[in-house]
């Protein structure tokens, strides 16, 4: 068994459940943290029980929530050597006109003002063990597309932080990975579109998507390689899905 504990947000579906899988199969004892408790329960019985794996209840932009959850991580779990930013959410795929006020200040608050609180209080633990801060942004980072709007540029601020983190921590050995995923398949799109289930089956309908699993595989590499090889930024794509011509609006003759 390995000695080293990784906490994962955002663990009770998708990337995150996949993720905390996947360093529980190697022996790594796991953090995970999410809103839904009968599913971090589940989970934690899943990957061997308390002794194994535990759970964090809490909402991710509730700073105090934070706060709370993580001074009472219990001593054997204590020691985090990576933390997993995967926490996040996108919410509706209209043009920012039409756009909900209240679901974009959602998206900021998940996607950056949580992500930023959570790695701010674990900074001194991850300096302490020479850690790994592993960020999930997207491919929306680098690549615009019409209705990606907030979502895109939360997704930026992630990348950019993880730059900023990598300048600032690399006289302290930790490492910083911004992991940028394509097209995935998980509950990701039915949160977005409210449960659109025929929106759900058309955007990955014969699409051969990634899958949770290639995320968890791909940030296992980077967190099982030497502590002095860093990996920056990562972009993942199906090999079906490429870049789109650009956009031309054209007037009506």
């Amino acid at each position: 068994m390995s000695s080293r504990t990784a906490l994962i947000t955002g663990a009770t579906a998708g990337f995150g459940q996949a993720i905390a899988r996947r360093f529980a199969k190697e022996g790594w004892k796991v953090v995970v943290t999410g809103r839904r408790k009968d599913r971090l329960d589940a989970l934690v019985e899943e990957l061997g029980g308390p002794t194994r794996a535990h759970g964090l209840v809490f909402d991710i932009r509730d700073e105090a929530a934070t706060r709370a959850a993580l001074a009472a991580i219990p001593a054997e779990f204590s020691k985090i050597d990576a933390l997993v930013n995967n926490a996040g959410l996108a919410l509706g795929t209209g043009p920012a006109q039409d756009c909900d006020l209240d679901q974009w200040k959602t998206m900021i608050d998940t996607n950056i003002t949580g992500l930023v609180t959570i790695t701010r209080l674990m900074l001194d633990q991850l300096i302490a063990s020479r850690g790994l801060i592993v960020n999930l942004a997207s491919v929306a980072a680098n690549w615009p597309y019409p209705g990606g709007n907030v979502y895109g540029a939360t997704k930026s601020f992630v990348q950019q932080f993880s730059r900023g983190l990598r300048s600032d921590l690399s006289a302290k050995g930790v490492r910083v990975t911004s992991i940028e995923p394509g097209m995935a398949e998980s509950e990701f799109t039915l949160v977005r579109t409210g449960g659109d289930q025929a929106a759900y089956n058309k955007l990955y309908g014969g699409a051969n998507p990634l899958q949770p699993e290639d995320i968890a595989e791909t940030i296992y590499w980077v967190a099982s390689l030497p502590a002095h090889v860093n990996i920056n930024t990562l972009e993942i794509m199906p090999v079906s899905q490429s870049w789109a011509p650009f956009q031309v609006y054209r007037e009506a003759k």
